[in-house]
């Protein structure tokens, strides 16, 4: 019997696994949907064979891994808060299927706006050709905001920065899987250093940096703070680290009209606006919303 066959299992045995894990999420405070996520994920299933558990019926159903092994995952997403998205390997992101691990942050729903804000910005200003320039992706990631960008603007040049070599890794995976590998230039190392050869020239860079306080991140959800990297949360005593360095370096990497975008944490839109007002070389600073009304995004253009 070869591998492939152990993870074939009958639609009856996938049918009591998931009653089972109904029942376990249920006593662990976990949502039920993540059960039925996951086996569309694991198994294929669609949704209406799952609503209606025709599935049961069936003598044969493929899963990406062994019914032990799921087991195995889904117990530590019960006992270890271990997140979902890590159990099936991928997450939905924009019109995205990403491929993630404990290396990267989950890409959140909320970042899929800076995209669409991009664009907005690219139509919005005086100068149209910025969507066929140098976009850069600091702190890049699953690249989830690389692909976005590169999905967004098909004439332009990315370029995906990450400090880690593992997540760089991840990145290259999904703009493979995605085929915009030959789109996106990743790049290892800190922020902007990687990219001297841009200076002056780059049309717009968009961030998710990390943004937490240091003394908020013991505090997070235990999905969160037991399983996803760090380095991506921890912005510093104030969260505000990632986000200076952005706002004080950009200036000479941007050329005139270009935009500078990031997400940063509720409460502190002030505090970045300030920032951005302080440095001198930013007009027409914006803060945005996201899709649940709080100010998450800061956007500016470089003055001309």
């Amino acid at each position: 019997m070869t591998d492939q066959r152990l993870n074939v299992v009958s639609g009856l045995q996938l049918w009591q696994w998931r009653n089972r894990a109904t029942q376990s999420a249920i006593a662990h405070n976990v949502p039920v949907v993540e059960v039925d996520w996951l086996l569309q994920e694991i198994a294929g299933l669609d949704r209406l064979a799952l609503r209606l558990e025709s599935f049961k019926d069936w003598s044969e159903i493929s899963l990406s891994l062994s019914l032990d092994e799921l087991d195995q995952l889904w117990q530590r997403r019960l006992s270890d808060c271990l997140p979902v998205q890590y159990i099936a390997g991928v997450t939905p992101w924009r019109n995205f299927k990403l491929t993630v691990s404990s290396s990267v942050l989950i890409p959140r729903p909320e970042t899929e706006c800076l995209i669409d804000l991009a664009v907005a910005a690219v139509a919005n200003s005086e100068a149209p050709q910025l969507q066929q320039g140098h976009w850069v992706d600091l702190g890049t990631g699953s690249g989830a905001i690389a692909l976005g960008l590169a999905d967004a603007f098909p004439q332009a040049t990315i370029y995906a920065v990450d400090y880690s070599r593992e997540a760089l890794a991840i990145a290259k995976q999904n703009a493979r899987d995605l085929g915009l590998f030959e789109r996106i230039r990743f790049y290892q190392g800190r922020w902007w250093e990687p990219l001297n050869l841009l200076k002056g020239q780059v049309s717009g860079m968009i961030s998710n940096p990390p943004y937490i306080p240091s003394n908020v991140v013991p505090t997070l959800q235990p999905e969160v703070v037991n399983h996803e990297p760090h380095l991506a949360l921890d912005g510093g005593t104030d969260g505000l680290d990632a986000i200076r360095h952005l706002i004080d370096v950009a200036p000479s990497y941007l050329q005139p009209g270009g935009i500078w975008l990031i997400e940063m944490m509720a409460g502190q839109a002030e505090a970045v606006k300030t920032l951005l007002q302080q440095q001198g070389s930013y007009e027409n600073i914006q803060i945005h919303t996201d899709l649940a009304g709080i100010e998450r995004f800061a956007l500016a253009y470089i003055q001309s």
